[in-house]
């Protein structure tokens, strides 16, 4: 019978607030989901992980770089040589360093993205389109640069997570071109009659495979839906025709929760977990008990790994558990 997995990015809140949060949370069919498993596993990623728990899942998991499997999600051949994933962004100061904003928030339209675009792209060894947020850079020389992704560098001091090992310096070099080359650029003016940030420079990242990428690889036997709201690069990881759907085998990815999460705004995670409870938890529930899905997986993140929770129709009748959110806690 066919499996579900699910993965729930920043499914799991901070230790200090956990309990808190779990008490003003009312998901009943989480609960029974969590609590009546089969299978309870804690990974673990190690302090020097530069990019976030889900996404060294789904690098994993599609078998290849993430560069290379977003790539083919808009249509491009990797063919040979080292890509990495780029994105036009803000970076701001804050009091006395640099941070770099929510991507989620540039609000950077076509038009706009395109003329930066044909500016940088000169300078590059070559840049790929894939749309306005999501461009691709290839760098054959930079093998060993551990780039951290936007999401995991947001809101933090920007010198911490900026590219380490050999040819961080190259990249650097790049970044204050591509800097100086947009910096009053028109279109940024006119960006910032809008209201709008200036888009004043790039990141990079997703260049490497994954030590732990399973067998299945350039993502053969990956069959990945994206529900809700998604960058780009993320949504270019679903297999086309995957069935957005409860009770549809394959993996689902649920990344409601990942711009309050990492912005550690719990009132909006708290708004967008009870929003799962309803549209997808109980509906889950539902297709395991009436057989529509023989076993149902969650992969449920924060920011230092994952816990693997997997139930099937006959762990949910084992009525001597409790059903609780501790496993959200604990």
């Amino acid at each position: 019978m066919a499996s579900t997995t699910v993965v729930l990015p920043f499914a799991l809140p901070p230790a200090e607030l956990a309990q808190e949060l779990s008490r003003n949370l009312k998901a009943p069919a989480l609960a029974a989901l969590l609590s009546r498993n089969s299978l309870l596993k804690r990974h673990v990623l190690g302090d020097d992980c530069r990019v976030l728990p889900h996404e060294t899942w789904l690098t994993r998991a599609a078998g290849a770089s993430l560069a290379a499997a977003v790539m083919r999600g808009f249509g491009l051949a990797p063919s040979g040589g080292k890509w990495f994933i780029v994105h036009p962004v803000h970076i701001q100061l804050a009091r006395n360093h640099l941070v770099l904003a929510d991507s989620r928030r540039l609000r950077l339209d076509e038009a706009d993205a395109r003329v930066l675009f044909e500016l940088a792209k000169p300078f590059f060894e070559d840049l790929l389109w894939g749309d306005a947020e999501t461009w691709f850079m290839r760098a054959d020389a930079w093998h060993g640069l551990d780039a951290a992704s936007p999401d995991a560098a947001m809101g933090s001091n920007l010198a911490d997570w900026m590219p380490v090992g050999p040819n961080a310096l190259a990249f650097k070099k790049l970044q204050n071109e591509i800097q100086m080359l947009w910096h009053e650029h028109p279109v940024n003016e006119a960006r910032q009659q809008r209201g709008l940030a200036p888009v004043n420079s790039f990141w990079m990242w997703g260049g490497e495979v994954s030590p732990d990428a399973s067998p299945a690889a350039d993502g053969a036997g990956f069959r990945l839906a994206v529900a809700g709201p998604a960058p780009s690069w993320m949504r270019a990881l679903g297999t086309p025709g995957a069935k957005v759907a409860p009770g549809e085998p394959g993996v689902l990815l649920l990344p409601h929760l990942i711009s309050a999460g990492a912005g550690n705004d719990w009132g909006a995670w708290l708004g967008a977990m009870q929003q799962l409870e309803q549209e997808w938890f109980a509906p889950l529930l539902s297709a395991l008990q009436e057989s529509r899905i023989g076993e149902l997986t969650l992969i449920l993140t924060d920011r230092d790994g994952w816990k693997e929770i997997r139930t099937t129709r006959s762990a949910l009748r084992k009525f001597w558990r409790a059903q609780n959110l501790k496993n959200l806690t604990q």
